[in-house]
């Protein structure tokens, strides 16, 4: 779709030539959301991609995911064989209801940034701890968890002018074994409800995410396997409110995360 507002798109190389945020500004990455419906009150595109910045990058501490790696790149990355988590990529990613275009224009920043319940690369970063690296205007940065990075449906804790800059998943939680449940209410029908759970090899600690049922992200952590009763319980606890919208009902999405998050637990207790 046309931006007919738009009078102005800046193109910053380096992190010195970011103009200062002013109303009428928007990030530009991929632009699949962006472009897909008006913006009127869009007047000035800042478009991110001349930066540069490596897609993927593997360090000592973990998988760093530039805000600017595209969904396509994710998933067609090699993974070494030590990470036992490396399936809940390619799961994650098919969980997108988009075709193969946008895969190779959407990025996962932008799918965080949107905070969608439904947005398949939070349901990723938030089981696996990931943390945000946010920079803020005058050249600073600070960082928060992906769980709370996510603050409702299209709100998250981005203030003005500041923009992510990526992803960090400890190695620690790539080492982890997972289960992965996502239901819809058509076969390539928008997440509905999706939850992973990780199991560590070490300790034996049992952590169960859920997304897509609820507006943000939870996170449930036990220091070792509860038992299905206990898990239950919890989960009532944790969640008072389910999401509610044309693709499914908050009753109905309720049922869905029970049942799944027991079908989780009685796999990794296996």
């Amino acid at each position: 779709m046309d931006l007919n507002t738009v009078t102005e798109i800046a193109r910053p190389r380096q992190r010195a030539e970011l103009p200062a945020w002013r109303d009428g500004d928007a990030w530009l990455a991929g632009g699949t959301w962006l472009f897909s419906e008006p913006q009127n009150s869009v007047t000035r595109l800042i478009d991110i991609t001349d930066l540069a910045w490596p897609a993927l990058e593997i360090t000592e501490q973990s998988l760093r995911i530039a805000a600017t790696c595209k969904v396509a790149e994710l998933d067609g990355m090699a993974f070494p064989a030590s990470w036992t988590a490396a399936p809940l990529f390619s799961q994650c990613c098919r969980s997108f209801l988009a075709s193969f275009k946008v895969w190779n224009m959407a990025t996962v920043g932008g799918n965080l940034c949107m905070a969608l319940p439904a947005g398949p690369m939070i349901s990723l970063t938030a089981a696996l701890d990931g943390t945000c690296t946010i920079w803020t205007p005058g050249g600073g940065e600070r960082r928060v968890s992906v769980v709370h990075f996510i603050k409702n449906p299209e709100r998250n804790a981005l203030g003005r002018g500041e923009l992510l800059r990526h992803i960090d998943l400890p190695i620690a939680a790539l080492q982890r074994r997972t289960a992965f449940r996502q239901i819809s209410l058509s076969p390539l029908g928008r997440s509905a409800a999706l939850l992973i759970g990780t199991l560590a090899p070490d300790s034996g600690s049992f952590s169960l995410t859920v997304t897509a049922s609820t507006p943000r992200p939870v996170r449930l952590s036990f220091t070792f396997m509860p038992s299905g009763d206990a898990l239950r319980r919890e989960i009532e606890r944790m969640i008072t409110i389910y999401h509610d919208d044309a693709h499914g009902s908050p009753d109905w999405r309720k049922h869905m995360t029970l049942r799944l998050a027991q079908e989780i637990r009685d796999e990794l207790n296996g």
